[in-house]
């Protein structure tokens, strides 16, 4: 097992950012490709971002491109989504997710965290 963890949600205004972070205590992410995932309420899960395992292979969805960044830190053992120019339509849960290769679907990734709640509301 892998217990990942997201933190980091909240609530924000349109035009706003926040940072979400995903770690795993007590283990590694180094080989770890990390996805990060959205589900608004009645739904279904959509994919956000994603990045290998060496940092590179990052894809966005079309919908957060030019506006959520993602990155990973070895040292700090964390991936990072930096969302900015928050819209209402970004309100979700957000998850990570851990697999051997990045990707925009669900299946591409075998471990998941419990989510953290993002916001957007004036």
């Amino acid at each position: 097992q892998l217990p990942l963890v997201e933190s980091g949600g909240g609530l924000v205004q349109p035009g706003g950012s926040l940072r979400l972070s995903c770690s795993a205590s007590g283990h590694t992410l180094d080989y770890f490709a990390i996805g990060w995932f959205r589900q608004a309420p009645g739904k279904g899960r959509e994919g956000v971002s994603c990045i290998h395992s060496n940092g590179g292979n990052i894809d966005y969805a079309d919908s957060v491109k030019g506006r959520f960044t993602i990155s990973r830190d070895y040292d700090a053992n964390t991936v990072y989504l930096q969302m900015n120019s928050l819209k209402l339509e970004d309100t979700g849960t957000y998850f990570c997710a851990a697999g051997l290769r990045p990707g925009l679907e669900s299946y591409d990734y075998d471990y998941w965290g419990q989510g953290t709640q993002v916001t957007v509301s004036s």
